[in-house]
Formats: C-alpha cells, structure tokens, sequence
C-alpha cells in the first residue's frame, strides 16, 4: 500500500483526470442524496478482508457516491449557505493533502503556518484590528465560536479572580446561528436572548435597555451576527461594541457567512464597529470561495487565545524545549480547541497569492449586484412580494397565497429534477421563500428560474 509502482501511476493519473473532469463541468450536476437503502443496493459493501480494488472503488465514488451528494457549488443551489470554491484553491486543496502536513505546531508545519498567517493578518487588517491581532483556522464556525467564547470567559474568570458565579451567561439574539447556543451548551452557559428591531438586527440601545432590566451576574459575552445565515442581516456592531466595552464585556463577531462583504465598497460602511471586537470567525468555505471545510478565527489580541487554550504534553514538551517567541514559531493549537490539524487554510492562501486580493472583492461585489438584481426583478412580478431589502445576499420573499406546503412541493420537484434547491423560512410567522447566492457565476437567469416556477 505505501511503495509507488505503475498500479499507483496509473491510479494518480485516473483520479487527476476524474477530478479535472468534475472541475472541467460548467455548470456541474446539481445531484441530490439518496436513502441508504438504495445506496446499499447500488454499492453494495465495500470493506472486505480483501478489498475490492482501488479501480473498481474509484468508479463507485465518481459515478455513484458522489452523484449521491448535493452539488453546493452549483448555481441554483440557493439553500442554507452554499459554496463557490475558485479552481486554484480545489486543486492546491490536492497539494495539501500529497504534503502530509500536520498543521498543529511549527515543528511539523512551519511553511504552511506561515502562509496561513498571511491570511490571518490580511483578514485582521480587513477589520481594521491592530498588530496584536492574530488566530488560526478550525473546522468549522462553530469550532470557532466555542474557541474565542473559551478565550472570552477565561478572560472573564480572570478578573473575576476565582469569584465564580452561579452560571456564566452569554448574550446573543435568537436571530443568530444555532452555534453560539451549541456553544454555550457545550460550555454549560446560558443564553441571555436579546431582541432585533424591525430589520432583525440587535442594536446598541436594545442591548442596553436589555443587560439594565435582566440579571446580568456571570454575563461575559455577546455574539454579533455580520450577516444572518436566515436573512443575512447585520447587528449594530459599533452600538453593541459601546456596550460592551462600557459593561468590560466580551464582544465576538459571527461573521461566518457575512464577513466577505467587508471587501465590498457597496456594503463595507456595514461592517462599521467590528475592529472594536475581540473576535470574529469567517468561514472561507462560504463566501471566500474556498473547499471544504475551514473557518478563520481571528483574535484582536492573539494573547487572549493563547491563555485560554495553549498546552503541553510530555510528548509535546519536546517541540519547543525552551520558551519561544510565537512570531518567530507560531503553534496554532494554543489558540483554538484542537490539536491535530490539517492546514485547512493553505487552499484559500494559495488561490488569494494566485489571483490577488482585489479579485476577491470584485467577486463578492458581483454577488451582491445580482442578488440586489433578483430582488428587483422580484418587485417586478405581480404574484411576488419583496420582505425587505437584502442586506448582503440573502433574498426574502413571498408567493402571494403560498403556505409552506406550497414553497414545500415546489422545492421537492425543483430538486428532484436536478433544476435548483432552495430552502423555505418563517419571517414574523409567515412562511416565505429563502435564496441566497454567494456563487459570482450565478446569474439572474438562475434566479428567473424559481421566480417562473412561482408563477
């Protein structure tokens, strides 16, 4: 299994044909999931004393199981939120794996740390965060959220000086993503709700009026969401950060889907506030057009991470005997809840050194024009009603005389036939149809296509 003979060229050359041929799709198929049944039946079982070959398992996962996923880089996947990796950074994302790179200590994965950081710091300057700032890349949002909340409330139990109180509390409004309650729930926090206001944002003086009627012993948090994954609205962040900074709170910003539109002149007076954080996560696998999976978790003091998560082992002691300076070997795992680790974020390194940065924000400002785009064609069509303006990408709206079983059925047969897959949602009570794009190759044609289907 480990020597490379002519079976394993043979092997390289068919998955790197496979993989261009997928790449090569313009657009690919949407495809769908099938019921475990039916794959059993098509598959069949493929672990054996024996094995089955490595030919015979590769046209299984071309041809079946991963015909078998649902395509989140298509264009008329309007669902949750979908994907729209570059070219450079699925490729690279090979590369990444041929290294064999463990990314959790300099030790092991100085090169790819230090091209990673690069990104760390050109996300922080994004945000307007000073030189302390700093982070590293985890699986996931959530992984993320839980990481700088960690960081938060030890920095919380520190001044406190061993007065714990009876809970620890964490303030976020019920607009946010289920991973900031994941989080608390993993913590043993609870969840101080705060109230939106018309445009299902959290503001300043709503956060204030809250934390002055509620018990606020043991709060010491409050998530801002950039960009709901529902609605894609955007909180208060330079009034939440007042706050915050007056009641010497912990103050992170969700930015997993959102925080992309920073780099766009039409939408980056949004993001007003957030160098006043202490954290924030983006996700590149969402709206930075990277594979799967990697979120960026970057701290306006890299030091808080650090305190709250930075380890050893008897094992580990060896990597670095002696104190050592974390700008000249930076060990992601004391900043984050994690220690093996891929470099999960050398694929978007590698397509942001390739194409450059202000292609990024061309691509993120191209989104946006055609997402504003459908939502006048929305205003256009009679049996269609606009909920609100979109902030970013996300667009709302209605069916007139739809109920959900209504965007329910046609959702199904839209899916089913391969055409688009959206989701619908409930804004206010009412059930409504949810799209959103974060793709710069969909078109409003793409969008047409569910508005006709309305008709």
């Amino acid at each position: 299994m480990h020597g490379f003979d002519d079976d394993t060229e043979k092997l390289a050359q068919e998955i790197v044909e496979l993989a261009l041929e997928r790449i090569r799709m313009s657009p690919p198929p949407l495809d769908g999931p099938r019921k475990a049944s039916v794959l059993q039946g098509i598959v069949g079982e493929t672990i054996s004393s024996t094995g089955i070959g490595a030919e015979k398992a590769l046209q299984l996962f071309f041809n079946v199981l991963a015909r078998s996923c649902t395509t989140l880089s298509h264009p008329r996947n309007f669902a949750a939120v979908p994907s729209a990796p570059t070219n450079e950074s699925v490729l690279f994302d090979l590369m990444v794996s041929a290294a064999s790179i463990f990314g959790g200590a300099w030790a092991g994965g100085a090169g790819a740390i230090f091209a990673e950081n690069q990104v760390l710091r050109w996300l922080a300057d994004e945000a307007g965060f000073p030189e302390t700032a700093g982070g590293t890349f985890v699986q996931g949002g959530t992984l993320g959220i839980l990481s700088a909340l960690v960081a938060g409330r030890t920095k919380a139990q520190a001044a406190r000086q061993g007065d714990a109180p009876k809970v620890w509390k964490i303030a976020v409004s019920a607009e946010a993503h289920f991973a900031t309650a994941e989080s608390a729930r993993v913590m043993g926090c609870e969840i101080l709700e705060l109230p939106v206001d018309a445009n299902h944002r959290v503001t300043g003086e709503l956060l204030r009026e809250t934390l002055s009627a509620a018990d606020t012993d043991g709060l010491f948090a409050v998530v801002a969401s950039a960009g709901t994954t529902n609605l894609g609205a955007i909180d208060d962040l330079d009034g939440i950060a007042q706050v915050c900074e007056e009641r010497g709170l912990w103050f992170h910003v969700d930015g997993a889907y959102g925080f992309p539109g920073i780099l766009a002149p039409s939408t980056r007076h949004l993001f007003m506030g957030i160098a006043r954080a202490d954290s924030f996560v983006v996700d590149p696998h969402k709206w930075l057009f990277s594979p799967y999976d990697a979120c960026a978790l970057v701290y306006r003091d890299i030091e808080d991470g650090s305190r709250a998560h930075a380890y050893s082992d008897v094992y580990i002691t060896a990597l670095h005997p002696e104190p050592v300076d974390p700008r000249e070997e930076f060990d992601p795992k004391n900043y984050a809840v994690q220690l093996s680790r891929r470099a999960r974020g050398l694929p978007l390194w590698f397509s942001l050194a390739a194409n450059g940065t202000a292609a990024y924000a061309n691509a993120v400002e191209k989104t946006l024009g055609v997402a504003r785009s459908a939502a006048e064609e929305i205003r256009r069509r009679d049996y269609l009603e606009l909920l609100m303006d979109p902030t970013l990408t996300v667009i709302v709206f209605k069916r007139i005389g739809w109920q959900m079983k209504d965007y329910l059925a046609l959702n199904k047969r839209l899916f089913t036939s391969e055409i688009a897959w959206f989701m619908p949602t409930v804004v206010d009570g009412e059930p409504v149809a949810r799209l959103i794009t974060v793709n710069p190759g969909t078109t409003l044609g793409d969008f047409n296509t569910v508005f006709d289907a309305m008709r």
